[in-house]
């Protein structure tokens, strides 16, 4: 499986440090050339492998880590995205009358037609999510809302691997709405650092 990471802004970086303390290679690339991003890149780890967009849009799952209001233009970078996977780390206070009436992640899901489109990794704050997700003999819960029922169990998967404990909401309109903003108003879920105890 490969990975990558699109927005090298403080999440971006967060996510890298994760893929490296975990000795696993990802994709990292964002609106300027890679070059630009390499020496950051490197100081997460060797595995931290800048990119341009349309080389880490090769990638099988794909992180975005953009501001909203970019998404658009990340999703117009391929003309198809069937047979990857889109895990969406953003965060948008937009009203919902402007993404007609849908929560951000539903309304973005529209955008990268034919892709597993997953909510995820949007509710921590960047120093969490950067930290060492093992504490106090457990692991640090990132919350996982998806339309498709298929699509969460891979990017569980991939959550444990970084050392997270994954935690299915369900679907974006409906247990996902715990990690979305309406509006000016943010989920009850979001910026709560909660722990799952080891087995």
């Amino acid at each position: 499986m490969s990975y990558a990471i699109i927005g090298f802004g403080k999440i971006g970086q967060a996510l890298a440090q994760a893929f490296a303390r975990n000795n696993i290679e990802v994709a990292v690339a964002s609106r300027r050339p890679a070059e630009a991003l390499a020496p950051q890149a490197q100081a997460i780890g060797p595995k931290v492998i800048a990119k341009s967009l349309g080389d880490a849009l090769k990638a099988e799952t794909i992180f975005l880590a953009v501001t909203f209001e970019q998404h658009g233009d990340v999703a117009k970078a391929l003309p198809h995205w069937g047979g990857k996977t889109v895990i969406d780390a953003m965060n948008s206070q937009s009203p919902l009358e402007a993404m007609d009436g849908l929560l951000s992640s539903a309304f973005a899901a529209k955008a990268f037609t034919g892709a597993r489109f997953v909510k995820g990794f949007n509710h921590l704050p960047a120093a969490k999510l950067a930290a060492d997700p093992a504490v106090a003999g457990g692991h640090r819960v990132v919350f996982l809302s998806s339309d498709d029922a298929d699509a969460i169990a891979p990017v569980a998967d991939l959550a444990r691997q970084l050392g997270f404990a994954p935690v299915s909401l369900g679907k974006l309109q409906e247990g996902g709405a715990l990690v979305h903003a309406r509006g000016p108003v943010w989920g009850p879920l979001i910026f709560q650092d909660l722990f799952k105890a080891a087995p």
